[in-house]
């Protein structure tokens, strides 16, 4: 092409990236890589090729990992955590170290991870190794900080890191640098399609003085991630599909695993009326265009106010057309290879399966490229406005007023991430807080920054990665729990004291309820004598709890001033009737700690009623010109397993947060001692507290358990019950991905005011960004 030419055309010419040095590293290695166990490279063996996405060349033979090779990496892990943990400061150098080496080879690594990727050249170089380097200098300095700023945390031990291919590098970022700043060393397993740059890190820590054990990576396919799952390892951090996130949810239900999952997303784009179009239709391309559209929040969704929508397609038309499709090494490139031919015919086979919308596609080079494609003209519920196609393709519907933006764009099973475009900030600050997802862009798209948390709610997991909020991930509190005793009701003569039924009912939506099932048991004290009896709920009162908590979603939007009067109100109408309640539970437990467990209670409800208009998020400092607010937002509804012992204490301990964070809540009473719950259903009718917000119920946990988890309107659920319950709400939620916080059948000292610890379980991050300036 001559200079003539350009000028005539305006083409673009070529401008390729050498492969050099990232060719003399893969044969430096013979192109054949073992695992890095304890510090140390294995002999490769067993092993599958690593093919470049844009040729189909391979660059690599990699190990497939055994049994043995596993056991191995955590065998090493175990060894050097305790070690690891002891000095924040040594961590910090290390983390330190790692960071700048990983600038000095920024270039290998960007290379590297192109060839082995598929993405454009450009994208590994100003992005993904920039923002891994980020995340290692601010790990650093959390692991100085540790000590003084979270004194009461502890590392969690041994972590099993599962990351995907789609950014190899970043996410090993993601979930090493803040699992070793916290004291904890890794088993991590890269992708089966993308482990170069996992192998080539693994020689930076070398180089980085990392202490043998802390860091091991072992390769292969989905197997090998299995093995780690069910490997002696104390947390289990994956991201991928939610298919996979299932499985593993299941996997590890009752073994006390920590879990974290990052998953899949369909994320909406919402433009407005009076938004500047043209930014919204570049930024569009960085959504949805940006390594592919296989990115878990690309901005899939395009949805686009009624009025504008014609002028929205027709500039995005054009502005596709000059998209740069072929080889990613070419700087001048603007959309890579898909990652391998299995993806590329998902993503083929899902845009063939369209009928109703209209299709406008580019053009694409012959072999493993897809053309960016938009599709118009969708029904919000159609698949391919449901479905996550993990590509460059781009589903397009309109709305007309906000209200119905806000509702199409909630319309989904996930939740990760949503942009926001208009040029009225208080339109977009109002659309925000209103959107289910964990991560929202006004006026932008894909900022993300090591201080700022990156996570979703609903299918799309649970868990942040990244600043305050990721560290709680990777730690717990500095207690030592002992197995949880068994407690079991006292039993008697079934003779009533007076001619009167005491038979407590249950507390649905503000009214008592007679339980579905017909049934009730006797409540009796130690001494045989009965104390009354309580209804046994089932299924269908589980439903009708959740019916009217979603009846009650106003209890959500309410003022933390407004909670925390409610609550003190709860806890004066409670002290009038103390005397009374600790003569019930001493003669429900059949002892004399009936006045202490009352003042606790009280303790407890003042404590969630100081801190429910102080539970404040944070502005993050990130490296741009604009703010990162972490908002802490209710989750909705939340399923209690009240403890068996403190059947006071205890329930007012999780009740009492939950509700100071703006959630509604269906509580399973202490299953030997309910009547504490029943007797406070006539305190809470005459505190304030709208019918719905507080749903009591009575009966079996390990029959209760399953069907409260598995509730899909239900979002999170606790257990303090024993170590089966604990299990069974952990395999039922599998159905909706909720979270759980469960005591796996340890026991909890609620003597001890836990107040704050339980309102990060009560709350989920919503990270809200906000650019400014011209």
């Amino acid at each position: 092409m001559t200079v003539k030419d350009i000028f005539e055309t305006m083409d673009y010419g070529t401008a390729p990236e050498s492969t050099s040095e990232a060719m003399a590293w893969l044969a430096e290695h013979n192109a054949a890589f073992g695992h890095f166990i304890d510090g140390a490279f294995t002999a490769h063996s067993n092993g599958f090729a690593s093919n470049n996405p844009a040729t189909g060349e391979a660059l690599a033979q990699i190990s497939q990992a055994h049994q043995s090779d596993v056991d191995a990496a955590v065998k090493a892990a175990r060894k050097a955590q305790p070690t690891w943990a002891k000095d924040g400061h040594a961590r910090a150098k290390v983390l330190y170290a790692i960071a700048r080496l990983l600038q000095k080879h920024s270039r290998l690594f960007a290379v590297l991870e192109t060839l082995d990727n598929g993405k454009p050249i450009r994208e590994s170089r100003d992005i993904d190794v920039p923002l891994a380097q980020r995340h290692f200098y601010y790990h650093a300095g959390m692991a100085q900080l540790m000590r003084s700023e979270l004194p009461d945390a502890e590392p969690l031990g041994v972590c099993g890191q599962i990351i995907p291919w789609n950014f190899p590098l970043l996410m090993l970022a993601w979930k090493i640098a803040p699992a070793l700043a916290m004291g904890n060393t890794v088993v991590l397993k890269p992708a089966e399609y993308t482990s170069l740059t996992a192998l080539l890190f693994a020689q930076i820590c070398q180089q980085a003085g990392v202490p043998k054990g802390v860091v091991n990576i072992v390769t292969g396919d989905a197997a090998v991630g299995e093995m780690i799952v069910a490997a002696n390892v104390d947390k289990i951090a994956f991201t991928g599909s939610t298919q996979v996130g299932r499985i593993i949810r299941e996997a590890t239900a009752g073994t006390g695993k920590a879990l974290t999952l990052e998953l899949g997303g369909k994320s909406p784009y919402i433009i407005f009326d009076d938004a500047d179009i043209d930014s919204a239709v570049e930024g569009l391309v960085d959504a949805i265009w940006f390594n592919q559209g296989q990115v878990c929040c690309a901005g899939s969704r395009l949805l686009v106010q009624e009025g504008i929508a014609d002028d929205v397609y027709a500039r995005l038309k054009t502005r596709m057309k000059a998209l740069r499709v072929g080889n990613p090494l070419d700087k001048s490139i603007d959309v890579g290879a898909i990652v391998d031919p299995v993806q590329l015919e998902a993503i083929s086979s899902l845009v063939a399966s369209n009928e109703d919308g209209e299709l406008f596609q580019t053009s694409a080079p012959d072999g493993c490229f897809y053309p960016p494609t938009l599709i118009t003209g969708l029904h919000p519920a159609d698949d391919l406005m449901q479905r996550e196609i993990f590509g460059p393709v781009l589903c397009a519907t309109t709305f007309r007023t906000p209200a119905e933006a806000v509702e199409v764009a909630n319309n989904t099973r996930y939740g990760l991430a949503a942009s926001v475009w208009s040029e009225n900030i208080n339109l977009a600050l109002d659309i925000a807080p209103k959107l289910v997802s964990g991560i929202v862009w006004i006026n932008g798209t894909n900022m993300m920054d090591a201080a700022s948390g990156f996570g979703g709610v609903r299918e799309s997991g649970f868990g942040r990665e990244g600043g305050w909020e990721g560290l709680s991930a990777y730690t717990k509190p500095k207690t030592v729990r002992k197995p949880l005793g068994t407690l079991t009701a006292y039993t008697g003569d079934a003779a009533p004291a007076d001619a009167i039924d005491r038979t407590a009912k249950l507390y649905i939506g503000g009214k008592h309820a007679r339980p579905d099932s017909g049934y009730s048991k006797a409540i009796f004290g130690k001494k045989g004598d009965l104390l009354g009896h309580v209804s046994l709920a089932s299924r269908k009162d589980i439903r009708n709890a959740a019916e009217a908590t979603q009846a009650a979603k106003s209890w959500s939007a309410t003022t933390g001033h407004l909670r925390a009067q409610i609550l003190y109100y709860l806890a004066e109408n409670l002290a009038a009737r103390s005397d009374e309640f600790a003569a019930r539970l001493d003669a429900m437990q059949g002892g004399k700690g009936g006045a202490a467990e009352v003042a606790a209670s009280l303790d407890r409800l003042f404590s969630a009623a100081a801190w429910a208009d102080k539970y404040d998020g944070n502005i993050h400092d990130v490296p741009m010109r604009g703010v990162a607010m972490a908002m802490h937002e209710p989750i909705g509804t939340i399923g209690i397993i009240a403890p068996n012992e403190a059947p006071l204490l205890g329930l007012i301990s999780t009740l009492a947060p939950a509700l100071a964070m703006g959630n509604r809540v269906i509580l399973c009473a202490s299953e030997p001692f309910p009547l504490a719950a029943t007797d406070l259903i006539q305190v809470l009718e005459t505190s304030d507290i709208p019918a719905g917000v507080v749903n009591i119920l009575t009966g079996s946990h390990s029959e209760l358990a399953p069907h409260l988890a598995g509730h899909m309107g239900i979002e999170a659920c606790w257990s303090f019950g024993n170590a089966d319950v604990s299990k069974a709400v952990e395999i039922a939620s599998v159905g909706n991905l909720k979270r759980t916080w469960v005591n796996n059948g340890l026991e909890t000292d609620w003597s001890r005011d836990q107040t704050k610890q339980m309102l990060t379980h009560a709350t989920q991050v919503k990270n809200i960004w906000v650019p400014y300036g011209e």
